[in-house]
């Protein structure tokens, strides 16, 4: 967010010490922020923080889930301290989990999105919804599949699935963070390939096991100046650290 006035970009701290001075200062307010990275990387070890660091400024946040349920997800953030209990009875934090087959998934999202009034916004991962098909519901035929057998989604459909989301995430005004898988040996910054493009900001978690070592490239972030270095990280009790 630009303030017109003093000419400065507001910032939103991350809560992951370190990377805020390299994005001087934080994401920019009201910016969305993808980040991408094979399983194991800290995907949502830095939703967690980011939420967390909302958490103790008082800020309204929302943790919106599509791959695990929310009691998972309760358990795995107090074993890294991130205790989101108390919040949750304040009111003042709300996880939910988006069952990707229900047909009202996306009039849910965009209600809790639109109504409730958050600060920061976190969806993870935004890959089932850009993978959702459209197709007639008088069709007896079933929707195309890849080989895998996931559901074919064109890149048309899939741009049109995540501009829809990210206008949501806009309109909001809330500060967002949103992840995508991101497959070994993928060229492409999402598993979509245009999730990148249409963000604000892009965060590349990756790791090399041959190295027990895992980095964090900040490849994009719009008003900011920041270094494409990767940079070492470790995961533990409290979140990404780096080193």
């Amino acid at each position: 967010m630009y303030t017109e006035v003093t000419g400065i970009i507001e910032r939103v701290q991350t809560g992951i010490e370190g990377l805020d001075e390299l994005i001087e200062g934080g994401l920019p307010k009201e910016s969305i922020t993808l980040v991408s990275g094979p399983p194991g990387s800290g995907k949502s070890i830095f939703c967690f923080q980011f939420l967390y660091q909302g958490v103790k400024q008082n800020e309204r946040c929302l943790f919106l889930t599509l791959d695990k349920k929310v009691e998972g997800l309760l358990v795995q953030a107090k074993k890294l301290h991130f205790d989101f209990q108390p919040a949750i009875e304040q009111k003042m934090v709300r996880f939910l989990y988006l069952n990707i087959a229900k047909k009202m998934i996306y009039e849910t999202m965009t209600d809790e999105i639109l109504n409730g009034n958050y600060d920061r916004v976190v969806l993870d991962s935004i890959t089932p919804l850009s993978e959702l098909p459209i197709y007639s519901t008088t069709s007896e035929e079933p929707p195309p599949s890849n080989d895998d057998g996931s559901t074919l989604t064109h890149a048309p459909i899939r741009r049109m699935h995540l501009q829809y989301i990210l206008h949501i995430l806009e309109t909001s005004k809330s500060t967002s963070v949103i992840t995508s898988e991101l497959p070994s040996g993928q060229s492409m910054l999402s598993r979509d390939g245009l999730s990148e493009f249409l963000a604000d900001g892009v965060i590349i978690m990756s790791l090399d096991p041959t190295m027990d070592r895992r980095k964090l490239s900040v490849v994009k972030m719009r008003n900011t100046k920041h270094t494409l270095r990767p940079k070492d990280i470790e995961l533990g009790e409290g979140g990404i650290r780096f080193l």
